[in-house]
């Protein structure tokens, strides 16, 4: 199969396997909500910010090893494969028990994370069952970035999917008979082992050399490119948990734990769209960095520009979507007792735009294995982040937290890691995209404020008008886009893209 038709294949299946997850994970924290509240919501979101903390202890050493292993996929080297899965196996398995060491260690000191402890039975049990799912999803897990390298997302994504929807299913029905937290997270630490367990099995099925013994040893230099690459990743990998995962920690410190709670409806919403576009990018990543070993310059940049156009519109649909939606959605989702003030969410908002925007620049770094270049670039948003996000939320709150978040970002890693990509990966000019990225946000912000004011003119019942917003926003966004791009190169090339995919369908239906 060509790139583009594994990519088209694989993006298919993740957006399929995503919207089911995201659909199965709204229907659990309804009833989540409705039987255990706010105190257990925060408290769900506070331990899954400190157990991505943990998982700092990866260190990126997965990502430099994914990356040398697209180079012997090309090359069909089973030896070389072979070896990078048994360094592989070996150091997540150290890391799985790093992860649980460290999280038991720091459960005497939970109360400094929770400005206002409640009282719940069994807290420290409770933390201890995050600490393992954390923990336990890293055995088994090193043979899927095998699968992914591979450009084979959609046999993953079948596995996780289907696993994770029948661990909702079973939650919902444990929660409406027992109303218990314990049981709850047990049920998601049994289907993680499993989960990892199948996909294991499927992987040796897939690659049978795996179960070979003669396994030879990475040379020096090959040992030593990893261990550079893990050097830059680690630090990068430092900062960005700090910057995308203290935010919790942060305002259950100097907010309160409730807080949390009302963050992790709009997290939940923001979670699932992000979950949805990385499924696109961490596809698409494969794909590019078997671009980058066999095309030269000129083709690089080509795909990045059709690339970065393809996450404009996705950061733009969504971000004017999220801006006039989200409020109406967690009204009738959760209740109005779990609504932020707007400009709370108008920061939400804009921090998601930037996150959205960031993927391709990221993507196309990880396939270039540019990981060593701008390591110390995310220590730097990191302390920023952190220190700006607590003067800022100690003075406004919830909203000060995550404008320190944004300033971090804009400060900092805007500039230095498009710098770098363009510099020592795609070897072209920057100043073009630092223009055209004004230009898009410009465009996104006149198209989102004049749409939420009109928005804002709707009166009557809140599905109504609910409905009619939905209306607006998929309808008027899309004839703007297409009016202001549709002469643009990169919409063509994705209009005789789907044209060709449609064409495609038809010829298969006619035969059968």
């Amino acid at each position: 199969m060509s790139r583009t038709n594994n990519m088209i294949r694989n993006v298919s299946f993740s957006f399929v396997g995503q919207g089911l997850g995201i659909l199965a994970s709204f229907i659990v924290r309804i009833v989540f909500i409705r039987i255990l509240g706010s105190t257990y919501l925060g408290l769900d979101g506070l331990f899954s910010n400190i157990l991505t903390i943990l998982s700092l202890s990866e260190l990126g050493v997965g990502t430099a090893i994914t990356y040398s292993l697209y180079k012997p996929l090309a090359k069909k080297d089973n030896s070389k494969l072979k070896s990078l899965m048994a360094l592989f196996k070996k150091v997540y398995t150290v890391i799985g028990l790093i992860i649980f060491g460290i999280g038991f260690a720091l459960t005497p000191f939970l109360d400094f994370f929770i400005n206002d402890m409640p009282d719940i039975k069994g807290l420290e049990i409770i933390y201890l069952l995050f600490v393992t799912n954390t923990a336990v999803s890293y055995f088994f897990s090193y043979k899927r970035n095998l699968i992914l390298a591979d450009q084979n997302r959609h046999i993953e994504t079948i596995y996780r999917y289907g696993f994770y929807i029948a661990m909702n299913f079973l939650q919902i029905i444990y929660l409406i008979i027992s109303r218990d937290y314990f049981g709850y997270l047990i049920i998601q630490v049994i289907m993680t082992i499993l989960s990892n367990w199948a996909l294991s099995r499927k992987a040796d099925k897939m690659y049978p050399f795996l179960k070979e013994k003669n396994i030879k040893k990475l040379s020096k230099k090959e040992k030593s490119e990893i261990i550079k690459n893990t050097k830059g990743l680690m630090i990068q990998k430092v900062g960005n948990v700090v910057v995308n995962s203290t935010d919790n920690i942060i305002i259950s410190k100097y907010v309160s734990l409730a807080s949390v709670g009302l963050y992790s409806n709009y997290r939940l919403v923001i979670y699932a769209l992000m979950m949805v576009i990385n499924q696109l990018y961490t596809t698409l990543t494969p794909g590019i960095g078997n671009f980058f070993i066999d095309q030269d310059e000129s083709r690089r940049i080509e795909l990045f520009k059709k690339s970065n156009f393809i996450t404009f519109w996705l950061a733009y649909f969504c971000s004017i979507c999220l801006i006039i939606l989200f409020n109406d959605f967690i009204y009738m989702f959760a209740g109005k007792e779990y609504i932020f003030g707007f400009s709370v969410v108008l920061i939400i908002v804009f921090n998601f735009y930037f996150t959205v925007m960031r993927k391709v620049v990221i993507s196309f770094r990880e396939a270039g294995g540019l990981f060593y270049k701008d390591r110390y670039r995310t220590l730097f948003e990191a302390i920023c982040n952190l220190v700006v996000s607590i003067i800022l939320g100690i003075k406004y709150g919830v909203f000060g937290v995550f404008l320190g978040t944004a300033i971090s970002y804009f400060s900092l890693s805007f500039w230095i890691e498009v710098y770098v990509l363009f510099k020592d990966g795609l070897k072209s000019k920057v100043s073009f995209y630092y223009l055209d990225y004004f230009k898009k946000l410009l465009f996104t912000l006149v198209v989102g404020g004049s749409l939420y004011y009109l928005c804002s003119l709707i009166g009557g019942h809140i599905l109504i008008k609910f409905i009619i917003k939905c209306f607006i926003c998929v309808l008027v966004p899309n004839i703007l886009f297409y009016i202001f791009y549709h002469k643009s190169y990169e919409f063509e090339y994705f209009r005789e893209l789907g044209l060709g995919i449609i064409n495609k369908v038809k010829r298969k239906v006619v035969r059968k």
